[in-house]
């Protein structure tokens, strides 16, 4: 903002009473100074706070920038910083008092009466500003300072005689002002500005600061708290730029070549380096190996007793079960064995059988041993003997006898079945010995072979069990989910069939067939042995997931890992590793680096100045500052052609915003694309875009012609505000 100058009475005592105050009320920055004088004694931003006192509960005001350390005094939760203007419109006149309070007592300009101010006023508007505007205006200063007299005048006609005065620019011309909220064009002829070619546009220098925070807080959502206005404000003015060519500039952005590397710039946050971990000792390494290789052995331990408790309680259940058969074998009475079962819980002897059975495959699964279906004992009696109507035609029986024929050919195909499947589990026994014998036989040769086989074993068993489980979990492996597994479910959802596993299909395809061919002439089902092979296979329970059947993978996992761990003391089995995963310790997150506490400008540099090109960036509707020119000359269709050359051969860029590189040389490209062919343009910049306002004003106040233009206390009373119409600066007397 620049040096604060705080007036001194001694100072005070140097300015008569008839030295009129120059106020540059502008929408970022409020500037106020004495006639005459090159700078202005106060800058400040035009906004106010009225915050609480934590202690006292009083309301206070603070006008402008303050420390932010001395907040921590104030309740600051239930107000926010306002601005007593709407673009560059003033119409909040209450907080324009608190700025205008705090500017004339810091100035020194107030009387030991009541905040009366015995000086003339002059303060700069924009162009065309409405008259009720002004005249609210008027009326604070007349009605709460008592002023004698005040003035208003434009502020960019201002910087632009100003800058005239220097050689700068001619007496035609036109003024580009860009400011806080908006920017004007306004033509300028003999010194004078024609209000009926002006042209407003609602962009400026916050719209570019405000997209620039949005975007930075964007990309880096972690560091929002450190971006804030003010700072984006301060890499604005720093580190912006406009480009030449919008699209070419962006073009070397993507490609990444080298130049777009050295046009990005890099803001460093303040990072404090964590301290350095000392790389542990060997002494410390091998604590823990050995502390990791006590725990492992420990868990090996705990599973071992594990599954030898099981393995017990297993034999004791067994041995129960063989008991309660033995004592049904011996029982004479039929009464007898129904108080044996009532004691047991079991209601016959064949759900004991049946629980013998899966105790028995559950024990075998726990020792690591193949799953063997227990046998029943099958009688030595020949076939003709046990099945004597088997073998007798049909047309020689009884209906009796039929019936007890059918049910001796059910019994003997049954009975075959069985001693089919005790013959392959026989076969099937041999063969494993075999193996087993040829195993051991490995294992002596190449012990470290015999080990990495088995190794191998053991993962591609685990993987196709973890497999078959994923698969049951995700529907059985039939069908996929989202409706695309099946041409007719075009729902997107999964169907009953698509969740059975083949078994289940068979087995429901065997029940339609049957339940189909019932009713179809005699029921001969059962006659042949191929259908007694059908009724087996749809009573057979097909769910992979009862725990009661062993699968054939799992019991060789259990054999190989009981084999590992009998071979290989280092071997950690499935159960072990969950439960040394639970055990082991989150992963650290990584060390922050100085790098992620940076924030690079690239792109951004010169995206967020094209706002003020294409506002239709920032979802603001309105015409590029580029274009408002040609808009300002095509609203003076009575000037010659060859007035509005000697106008394009002037155009001087004044405001905060102009302080942009590389504005001349786009501005250049943008208005003599609408000009016509080789016709004279002329661009530059003011010598001071932000303090020639306030100096130009300085220099018509201190001049003997302000007085003829200003609109006293008198005229006030008399007239009202109604007058203040006519209330503006002739700048064609200013010489």
């Amino acid at each position: 903002m620049g040096e604060i100058r705080i007036a001194r009475q001694s100072d005070y005592d140097l300015f008569s009473p008839t030295t009129p105050i120059v106020i540059d009320n502008g929408g970022s920055t409020f500037r106020i100074g004495w006639a005459g004088e090159s700078d202005p004694r106060i800058m400040f931003r035009n906004v106010a706070f009225r915050p609480r006192h934590r202690s006292t509960g009083e309301t206070v005001t603070v006008v402008g920038e303050h420390d932010p350390a001395l907040f921590k005094y104030f309740d600051c939760t239930r107000s926010s910083w306002r601005s007593p203007f709407d673009n560059n419109v003033v119409y909040q006149f209450e907080i324009m008092e608190y700025v205008l309070d705090y500017g004339f007592d810091r100035l020194g300009a107030s009387s030991s009466m009541a905040g009366k101010v015995d000086h003339p006023i002059l303060m700069t508007e924009c162009i065309c500003n409405p008259v009720y505007s002004r005249a609210k205006m008027a009326e604070l200063l007349f009605e709460t300072y008592g002023v004698p007299s005040v003035a208003f005048g434009v502020d960019a006609a201002f910087s632009y005689k100003y800058n005239q005065n220097l050689g700068i620019c001619a007496e035609d011309g036109i003024a580009l002002s860009i400011g806080f909220m908006t920017t004007h064009s306004i033509p300028i002829l003999k010194g004078e500005p024609l209000p009926e070619g002006s042209c407003r546009t609602n962009v400026g220098g916050y719209h570019v600061t405000n997209y620039l925070k949005e975007v930075l807080s964007l990309k880096y959502p972690y560091h929002a708290p450190s971006i804030t206005w003010e700072k984006a404000e301060e890499l604005k003015r720093e580190h912006c730029y406009v480009a030449p060519d919008y699209p070419s500039e962006l073009q070397i952005f993507k490609k990444e070549t080298k130049e777009a590397e050295e046009k990005k710039w890099v803001w460093q946050l303040p990072w404090v380096p964590p301290p350095q971990e000392e790389l542990p000792s060997e002494e410390e390494l091998a604590r823990k190996a050995a502390i990791k290789e006590k725990q492992g052995q420990r868990l090996r331990e705990m599973a071992a007793a594990k599954r030898s408790q099981k393995i017990t309680d297993l034999e004791n259940e067994l041995h129960v079960l063989e008991t309660l058969l033995s004592q049904l074998d011996e029982a004479e009475l039929p009464e007898v064995a129904s108080s044996i079962l009532a004691r047991s819980g079991y209601l016959s002897r064949q759900e004991i059988e049946s629980a013998h059975s899966r105790v028995s495959q559950s024990l075998r699964k726990a020792r690591g041993e193949p799953a063997v279906t227990v046998e029943e004992n099958t009688d030595t009696a020949t076939s003709a003997d046990k099945y004597p109507l088997v073998s007798i035609p049909d047309e020689m029986l009884t209906p009796d006898q039929l019936k007890e024929k059918k049910r001796q050919i059910f019994l003997k195909t049954t009975s075959e079945g069985r001693l089919r499947a005790k013959q392959k589990r026989a076969e099937e026994e041999m063969m494993r010995e075999r193996q087993n014998q040829l195993e051991e036989g490995r294992r002596l040769e190449n012990p470290e072979l015999y080990l990495e086989e088995l190794r191998a074993k053991y993962k591609e068993l685990s993987e196709k069990i973890d497999q078959r489980k994923r698969l049951k979990t995700n529907g059985n492996g039939n069908g996929n989910g989202n409706g695309t597994g099946n041409g007719n479910n075009v729902s997107g959802g999964t169907g009953r069939g698509e969740r059975l596993n083949a078994a289940q299909r068979e087995r429901m395809r065997l029940l339609t067939t049957a339940l189909f061919d019932k009713g179809k002439g005699e029921d001969t089902f059962g006659l042949k042995d191929e259908d007694w092979q059908l009724y087996k296979l749809m009573s057979k329970d097909t769910d992979d997931d009862d725990d009661d059947v062993v699968n054939p993978d799992e019991a060789e996992l259990e054999r190989v890992a009981a084999k590992l761990q009998e071979f290989d003391p280092s071997f950690v089995g499935r159960a072990e590793a969950e439960l040394m995963q639970s055990t082991q310790e989150p992963p650290r997150p990584r060390a922050l680096t100085a790098e992620d506490y940076q924030v690079v400008l690239g792109v951004e540099r010169f995206r967020c100045p094209e706002v003020l090109f294409q506002p239709g960036m920032i979802g603001e509707y309105q015409a590029g500052i580029d274009e408002i020119v040609s808009h300002s000359l095509r609203r003076l269709p009575n000037l010659d052609s060859s007035i509005k050359d000697r106008m394009c051969q002037s155009i001087i860029v004044t405001g905060g915003g102009s302080l942009l590189p590389g504005l001349e040389q786009r501005l250049e490209t943008g208005i003599r694309a609408t000009r016509p062919y080789l016709s004279p343009l002329k661009i530059v910049r003011a010598v001071d875009s932000v303090m020639d306002a306030w100096r130009g004003a300085s220099v018509y106040a201190a001049s003997e012609l302000f007085s003829t233009q200003t609109f006293s206390l008198e005229d006030y009373n008399e007239k009202g505000e109604d007058w203040l119409k006519r209330c503006n600066i002739v700048y064609s007397l200013y010489d």
